[in-house]
């Protein structure tokens, strides 16, 4: 399955990560994280999809890319978000070998359940990536719009 969107600001992108953040968390945990694979150029609206989905798992902090420190996990302090415990948000842009982020704990991270992660450049570690994920493509249109496209079919499960 294939869906795409257009946007036309930051807003309507964040708007986009928050739509999806709902439908997650009307999910049940499955066997392993829910993973989110975000791929496309620097400035396409990657960063600012995840401050949008991040938002709507009800996270207070400031979400910035974790370009130098590679993961930046949230835990989930809201009473309401019984099903998952932890929020991952990891950036393999500095990532030159997959085996750096196993180094990091990525099999272990991706394996609970109660996690949901979201990995920015997972075209650059595709190999360790699991099977189930959802992989959201971010394309500039111009300096404004943006095409995303959602590429998968764990949403409808």
């Amino acid at each position: 399955m294939k869906k795409e969107y257009i946007t036309s600001s930051s807003a309507q992108t964040k708007k986009l990560g928050q739509k999806l953040a709902k439908d997650i968390l009307k999910k049940k945990p499955e066997k392993t994280a829910f993973v989110i694979g975000l791929e496309g150029e620097l400035g396409s609206g990657k960063t600012t999809f995840v401050q949008g989905f991040a938002k709507a798992l009800g996270i207070k902090e400031k979400v910035l890319s974790p370009t130098f420190v590679i993961i930046k996990r949230f835990q989930f302090n809201n009473l309401t978000i019984k099903q998952f415990n932890n929020f991952y948000h990891l950036d393999c842009y500095r990532i030159k070998k997959p085996r750096e982020l196993l180094d990091l704990g990525f099999k272990e991270i991706i394996s609970n359940p109660r996690n949901i992660v979201a990995v920015e450049w997972a075209d650059k570690i595709k190999k360790i990536m699991p099977e189930d994920v959802l992989w959201i493509n971010f394309e500039f249109i111009d300096e404004k719009k943006r095409k995303i496209s959602f590429i998968c079919d764990i949403i409808e499960k």
